[in-house]
């Protein structure tokens, strides 16, 4: 790190400049990974299709559609109280999630350069992506008198190490879930306009194929390499990887329920409605897919989701750090034992060579 990195204090005192959330298991992560992995993945077999999802990456549909338009240019007070937190909230976290992203397939990017010229230029092409909506994100917040500084989170987030592999899984099933959160707002927002509170929401639609595209190519890299799909510990990992991320995606979307009833959704169904669709998509690129279906599937999500509430109290309460954790063990082993069962549930095989449910 360098000497004029600027501290924590001095960037939470510049003016305009939001502090940043503390980190935690439910804010967007920065990722690294092995890089010499990466370059000597075996892509044969699979040239057509990387091809064409090149195709569509490189076409770049969206290359005039971030572009922000005077409905933009009037002041936003009338978004107050909660509803203006929550909507903060959600804006400063999608936009960490997409920066994260940028950061990650830039690397990739400049690391595979002269190695893997087809997957340099992939994620050289998801990079300018994710940068537009982090951009478009940040201006957004800087119409509520704030903004991110990149550059700091460049420098000072932590960054988490994750083998090729588990990015594979873990970005093809983000990319996925976004396209269904991004979709679902919209349909929801364009049947009734009187909820849509600021003009964001109208980008929803072609963004979120942004992310589709980005999950597509995901898949053909995941597909591409037989030990994610074609052995029993692919089948586990995919499991656990989609009960992680439906784990946490209702961790957050019930802790701020208020933002999605500012806009006339109701969490818990939009929750469900999310999950669902993301499971279901899941299924042309993982070998086993969950049984949202099953009775005690939500059920057990919910009992996480309200375990959780219980420990931000407690995160939130003037207590000795020694008691805090005291109290919060209850509540962790809770979620934990929840996730297990759900773990332990049969799955539904994809693999038409296999059974349906094992």
């Amino acid at each position: 790190m360098v000497s004029s990195t600027p501290s924590p204090e001095a960037a939470i005192a510049r003016p305009g400049i939001k502090a940043p959330v503390q980190e935690t298991l439910l804010t967007p992560r920065f990722y690294t990974t092995n890089f010499d992995a990466v370059a000597q993945m075996d892509l044969s077999g699979h040239e057509d299709e990387m091809e064409s999802v090149l195709a569509e990456l490189r076409a770049d549909y969206n290359r005039y559609h971030f572009v922000r338009n005077e409905e933009f240019n009037q002041c936003w007070d009338s978004i107050d109280g909660e509803t203006r937190r929550a909507f903060i909230d959600f804006l400063e976290r999608s936009c960490t999630s997409e920066f994260s992203g940028f950061l990650l397939f830039k690397e990739l990017s400049r690391k595979l350069k002269g190695r893997s010229p087809v997957l340099s230029e992939a994620f050289e092409l998801l990079a300018r992506d994710e940068a537009r909506h982090a951009g478009f994100l940040n201006k957004a917040m800087a119409d509520f008198g704030l903004s991110l500084d990149l550059g700091y989170l460049t420098k000072n987030r932590t960054y988490t190490f994750f083998p090729p592999e588990w990015v594979i899984y873990t970005v093809y099933l983000s990319e996925k879930i976004g396209y269904w959160r991004y979709i679902l707002v919209f349909r929801h927002l364009e049947q009734h306009p009187e909820h849509r509170i600021y003009p964001l929401f109208k980008y929803f639609e072609s963004w979120c194929q942004d992310e589709n595209r980005h999950g597509d190519f995901f898949k053909v890299l995941l597909r591409s390499q037989p030990k994610l799909w074609k052995t029993w510990t692919g089948r586990l990992w995919a499991r656990f990887f989609l009960l992680t991320v439906f784990v946490t995606h209702t961790l957050t979307v019930l802790e701020r329920a208020s933002f999605y009833e500012s806009i006339g959704l109701d969490a818990d169904q939009y929750n469900k409605d999310v999950i669902r669709n993301t499971n279901e998509t899941a299924r042309r690129a993982f070998p086993s897919i969950l049984d949202t279906d099953h009775p005690q599937f939500f059920p057990r999500l919910q009992a996480c989701a309200i375990a959780n509430q219980h420990l931000a109290e407690i995160a939130s309460a003037k207590r000795p750090g020694i008691l805090k954790f005291a109290q919060k063990l209850p509540w962790i082993s809770v979620i934990l034992w929840h996730m297990i069962f759900l773990y332990l549930l049969p799955s539904i095989n994809t693999e038409p060579s296999r059974a349906t449910v094992h």
